[in-house]
């Protein structure tokens, strides 16, 4: 694939989307072109070198288009085997389940796991809304999308809440087969509400934990996990919901606590749970913390 060719790939992507495409030229080394949709509008370029094709939407300076266009591109049906960006793009089924995690690397509040299933249809609406990892989109945004996927998509959303994570954690002694349990038991429960065979995730550990965690009906799904997963609409949108859920979880425990707890695992989080013993004591961490994190050692006793 050319660059000429390329840009007619992604032209009939965009103009499926209720994009426009204007002001076409070349310049060194490539295409460059305008995108329009709506009130929003920016610079897209392809470059072409011996190593192959790049693609660069780094000139849209607004941040929920760029999503937008890059969600279409991601996500789109056509495997450019010469791209040479940080992007890998892959041939993935449309009746999908995406499943994705958050709170993983917070010291505060539980470990949610999210799955959405997607077809062709619920797709394309997902990418029409916006919808992308969500790690690129602050948290008003995903609570605005988190309905909207809810609204068109099957999904479901397992929390494992502080207390029982460590106990969880207590017997199983590794993060990955904890999450490998919490993946397996999403995937079962939306097998109950749709019929799909092809599951995606993002790389946490070796695949066949997941694959042995799968109860009867799920061993029967193929199951896959790369990297960057969040790439494939179905994932990004379980990634939204599953942050969605957990920053409601950590507002409810501020609320219970009448204290912040800061996400992640900074010098702020160790100050904020040294308050949390004083006034609670060290025992009643398990009920706010993943109390195996290397800062629970350094917390004044």
């Amino acid at each position: 694939m050319d660059k000429y060719q390329c840009f007619q790939q992604i032209v009939k992507l965009l103009e499926d989307h209720n994009c426009s495409i204007e002001n076409v030229k070349e310049i060194n080394y490539g295409i460059q072109f305008e995108i329009f949709r709506n009130q929003q509008k920016g610079i897209y370029r392809i470059y072409e070198s011996k190593k192959g094709i790049r693609l660069d939407s780094s000139q849209i300076k607004d941040g929920e288009f760029r999503s937008f266009v890059d969600g279409i591109v991601n996500n789109s049906a056509f495997l450019l085997h010469n791209a040479t960006d940080s992007k890998t793009y892959h041939h993935d089924p449309e009746r999908l389940i995406g499943v994705d995690e958050s709170g993983k690397g917070d010291y505060f509040g539980p470990l949610v796991i999210a799955g959405v299933f997607t077809d062709e249809k619920t797709s394309k609406l997902l990418v029409e809304a916006g919808v992308t990892d969500s790690k690129k989109i602050n948290d008003r945004k995903i609570e605005e999308l988190a309905e909207l996927i809810k609204g068109i998509c099957p999904y479901d959303i397992v929390v494992i809440t502080n207390e029982k994570y460590n106990e969880l954690y207590e017997s199983i002694k590794n993060l990955n087969r904890l999450l490998a349990w919490g993946h397996a038991r999403v995937i079962e429960n939306l097998l109950e509400l749709v019929d799909c065979k092809y599951a995606l995730s993002d790389q946490f550990g070796k695949p066949e934990l997941v694959q042995k965690a799968l109860m009867a009906k799920g061993r029967q799904i193929h199951l896959k996990q790369r990297t960057k997963a969040e790439e494939n609409i179905a994932v990004a949108a379980a990634s939204i919901l599953a942050r969605n859920e957990f920053v409601t979880r950590i507002s409810d425990l501020e609320s219970q606590y009448q204290m912040v707890f800061p996400k992640g695992a900074s010098e702020q989080v160790i100050n904020a749970a040294n308050k949390f013993v004083e006034q609670h004591g060290k025992n009643a961490l398990k009920n706010v913390a993943k109390i195996h994190f290397k800062i629970t050692d350094k917390l004044l006793d």
